[in-house]
């Protein structure tokens, strides 16, 4: 497995700028440019400046014209700053595989330096846009283009906006007009500009192990419909407790099938018990988002949507809605549209799933090498398999893949969002979604 692995490096692309990638570097697939410039921004503690819109293309010609935006896509993309070795010597240490998924302050503390100044205590340096060199010059002030990041304008106008989200959610409950304000959320998907480095996609055949490992993983799930009731007949109203029993219920059936997968995978005499149930444990709620999400959309975007349709929300509930409650909302609208966008199959499914599950980053296990070999041959896998369907699509890979840290995120915010309102939570995103479905939205507009 280890050649074939290394021959699949040897075929890669960069996940910041498209061109040869060399190698899983600091958690991601990357080259050598893209793994130094990273390297020289953390150690060096550098703080960019953009001075366009902070979207700037990032390709193999292009990439060295915008250091703040190379940047901040390595963080994005899920670049692990912490796998570098504190004397910037070669070789890392705490190595990832798979993106790692740190909050949008995070990312705007690093971005803007405070981050480093609170970890070190060093005076804040701007460096300016003289491309990738070891010797550019500081910046003076702030540029034209240094506007706040979507990340930080959502932060810091939701308190603004929450009065227009709950007179909207009142009038409509909970139909699109959220819509409007997609804008300000994180541009997690935004790295899929058009990278002149892409080579034209060539027609070849999957890699054998690929299609046996893809072909044990799907064998693993649980494909048939959920058995969990979901049908009320014409004018019941649903109550607030009746709905949210009805989602406990659901849950319990989500996790159960999440516990009989692990007993069938391929690889679950390759780790102990106590491995796989602390694996569990902390990913369960990103598994049963990413089933929902796609295998079993049909029913959750349908019966489910219909009994929620039922279930009227009353003023004081509308008004207590909470700030948290509310970027869940977007956040999972905005995911649903993406993946419904992909049109993700059973087979990259069964891939997001494995990979997102061997997080050998979670505290107490014991074999963490072996965890990281077993999500790189996944991510390999993943990566061989989207290539090999979709030859036209050369960013489906990094799109696929770029959902895991998302939902990693929405998973934990949403454990801050009260009980009590997530009948109400649940209600605005499935109507939003299915309106959105029904009319035949563009899943990005």
């Amino acid at each position: 497995m280890d050649t074939w692995e290394d021959d699949q490096a040897e075929q890669r692309t960069c996940l910041i700028c498209g061109d040869r990638a060399t190698g899983l570097h600091y958690g991601i697939i990357s080259c050598e440019g893209c793994k130094g410039f990273f390297k020289r921004s953390i150690c060096n503690k550098r703080v960019y400046r953009c001075n366009r819109d902070r979207n700037c293309e990032m390709s193999r010609k292009q990439r060295n014209r915008c250091q703040y935006c190379r940047l901040l896509k390595c963080l994005q993309m899920g670049m692990n700053r912490k796998a570098i070795r504190e004397d910037g010597m070669p070789g890392g240490r705490n190595k990832s595989i798979g993106p790692v998924q740190i909050s949008d302050e995070e990312i705007e503390r690093i971005m803007s330096g405070q981050e480093f100044k609170e970890e070190a205590s060093l005076p804040d340096h701007s460096w300016s846009n003289n491309g990738d060199s070891d010797h550019s010059s500081p910046g003076n002030g702030v540029s034209e283009g240094n506007q706040p990041s979507p990340a930080s304008t959502l932060s810091s106008t939701r308190s603004m906006e929450m009065n227009g989200y709950v007179a909207a959610l009142r009038d409509q409950y909970m139909g699109t007009p959220v819509a409007q304000h997609y804008q300000f959320l994180p541009q997690l998907f935004s790295y899929a500009a058009a990278q002149s480095a892409l080579l034209p996609a060539q027609a070849r055949g999957l890699y054998p192990q690929s299609q046996t490992l893809i072909a044990q993983l799907v064998a693993a799930e649980d494909l048939a419909p959920l058995s969990t009731p979901m049908l009320i007949e014409d004018g019941y109203r649903v109550t607030q407790v009746e709905l949210f029993a009805l989602l406990c219920r659901l849950a319990d059936e989500l996790l159960f099938r999440q516990i009989s997968w692990v007993k069938k995978l391929p690889f679950f005499g390759e780790l102990s018990i106590e491995d796989y149930t602390c694996l569990l444990s902390a990913t369960w709620q990103e598994l049963l988002l990413l089933a929902c999400l796609t295998i079993y959309s049909a029913q959750v975007f349908g019966e489910l949507a219909d009994v929620t349709a039922k279930y009227k929300p009353s003023d004081d509930e509308l008004q207590g809605f909470s700030e948290d409650g509310m970027e869940v909302m977007e956040r999972l609208i905005y995911l649903f549209r993406k993946i419904h966008q992909l049109k993700i199959s059973n087979e990259e499914y069964a891939c997001m799933k494995a990979i997102n599950f061997l997080n050998q980053d979670i505290r107490g296990l014991s074999n963490v090498s072996h965890l990281e070999q077993l999500n790189k041959r996944y991510w390999y896998v993943c990566q061989d398999y989207t290539e090999y369907k979709y030859p036209h699509q050369p960013k489906r890979f990094p799109e696929v893949m770029m959902c895991l840290p998302e939902i990693r995120c929405i998973a934990g915010k949403l454990v801050n969002v009260p009980l009590e309102q997530l009948p109400l939570l649940f209600k605005a995103v499935l109507h939003s979604c299915k309106s959105s479905v029904s009319a035949g939205a563009d899943p990005d507009n």
